[in-house]
């Protein structure tokens, strides 16, 4: 009876063992299943920052180059306002040093 009994201790054993064995097998694959499925979302997520991150740059590409007209213009603007300054700047600063001279060539007892 003890060969019986050891026996079924065996085999109940090997039945634990490739049960075991399952178990780790499933939990390898589902383990696998969820890296693969992790890189596609990544893989996934990195196409669409890319492109986001390419539209974005042809659009400033787009704004700096493609309207140069409107750039011509927004520049001459710029440029008149700035000569426009600088014009008062040379008026004021004239009368600025004739004033001076005034103060400094009057002669007070």
């Amino acid at each position: 009876m003890d060969a019986n009994r050891r026996q079924g201790g065996i085999q109940q054993l090997l039945a634990a063992e490739q049960e075991a064995q399952q178990i780790v097998n499933a939990a390898r694959s589902a383990n696998t299943a969820r890296l693969r499925q992790a890189k596609e979302e990544a893989e996934r997520e990195i196409a669409e920052h890319r492109a986001q991150m390419e539209a974005e740059f042809q659009r400033k590409v787009a704004e700096s180059s493609g309207d140069s007209g409107a750039n011509v213009k927004r520049l001459e603007q710029e440029t008149d306002t700035k000569i426009a300054r600088l014009e008062q700047a040379a008026n004021v600063s004239s009368e600025v040093i004739q004033m001076l001279l005034r103060h400094v060539n009057t002669v007070k007892n």
